[in-house]
């Protein structure tokens, strides 16, 4: 069954926003995308209400929709909502991974590895997605795995690279990476899971807050001198 035309606006929206072609602070003109997409005003203003709902963009009157534009602030509150989305997603998968998922999970974990040591945030960003996702991929759930995806989502359109903001950050991740699969392996009870899950993510939100206020002590004596 072919998706509805408000669907299809939908997914053109995103995926333009995802990608940058839409960058934060972007106004969203219907009648632009009519000419493009040649799709009426109706089902455009439908997918805009759904992404306003979902926070990709906010509607101002008498201007329209515009692309959201996201601080600090949202990345840590959406990155500490995702932890304990995906710490119960993941301890649900966990005792429907396969023998072979887990290796996968392991080879993912050892290229991250070697994406850290070629200095290649790009690449290791992809492959903690790729290792996160297949933890948590056997949750059956599906309305509990349609939140950590959207949340995921949104953490990617934010477009911040933690993991190399916050010195030391991405190595200690990929020793927490190896725990989380022992503990999947050992048959770790689902609570156990879910904390550790949930505490990696933090441990980053909480990395990066530290490396933010260290930088503003630094800041502060440059600040009074000026």
């Amino acid at each position: 069954m072919a998706p509805s035309k408000a669907e299809q606006c939908y997914q053109i929206l995103r995926e333009r926003i995802m990608d940058g072609t839409f960058a934060p602070g972007h106004r969203l003109v219907i009648d632009q995308l009519w000419r493009e997409y040649q799709i009426s005003s109706v089902p455009w203003r439908e997918s805009l209400r759904r992404l306003e709902a979902e926070g990709w963009v906010h509607i101002v009157p008498n201007v329209g929709a515009v692309v959201n534009t996201f601080d600090t602030g949202a990345w840590e509150r959406t990155l500490r909502l995702l932890a304990r989305l995906e710490g119960y997603a993941t301890a649900l998968s966990a005792p429907h991974l396969t023998g072979g998922e887990l290796a996968r999970a392991r080879s993912l974990n050892r290229d991250m590895a070697d994406a850290l040591a070629a200095f290649d945030p790009a690449r290791f960003g992809v492959l903690n997605r790729q290792f996160h996702q297949l933890l948590y991929s056997r949750c059956d759930d599906r309305r509990v795995l349609d939140l950590v995806e959207a949340e995921w989502t949104r953490l990617e359109l934010i477009r911040r690279s933690a993991f190399w903001y916050a010195p030391g950050r991405a190595l200690a991740s990929l020793a927490e990476h190896d725990g989380l699969v022992d503990l999947v392996e050992g048959g770790a009870t689902p609570e156990v899971i879910e904390t550790a899950a949930r505490r990696h993510e933090t441990n980053t939100a909480d990395a990066v807050a530290r490396h933010e206020a260290q930088l503003e002590l630094e800041e502060e004596p440059a600040a009074r001198e000026a």
